[in-house]
């Protein structure tokens, strides 16, 4: 589970990426389920688009259902674009260093 802290810096990073992939008119299917989970576990902040002509879909719901179907985090959707976050498995493989939740002293 992200903390807010950590969703802002996410949010940071993409926002200047470009949606690499797309939901169209079929909707989500199985096939871009694989395609996104691949995905993910490659790049770990991914960006996706829903078209227009998937406007049947409400983009909250798909978002959170793709996070669910791939085990990732949902970060934010804006408009028809949803960005959603995995952390590598392996850490070698970890691009993003995403900030840590400091204890407090008390």
């Amino acid at each position: 589970m992200l903390t807010g802290k950590q969703r802002s810096y996410l949010k940071g990073l993409a926002n200047p990426m470009q949606a690499i992939l797309q939901i169209g008119k079929d909707g989500v299917t199985d096939n871009f389920v694989t395609q996104l989970a691949m995905t993910i576990g490659t790049k770990e902040l991914v960006k996706i688009s829903i078209l227009e002509s998937a406007a049947d879909l409400d983009v909250k719901q798909t978002a959170f259902m793709l996070a669910d179907r791939t085990g990732s985090e949902f970060v934010q959707s804006i408009g028809r674009k949803i960005v959603l976050y995995k952390e590598a498995e392996e850490p070698e493989k970890r691009k993003i260093e995403i900030p840590q939740e400091k204890k407090r002293r008390g």
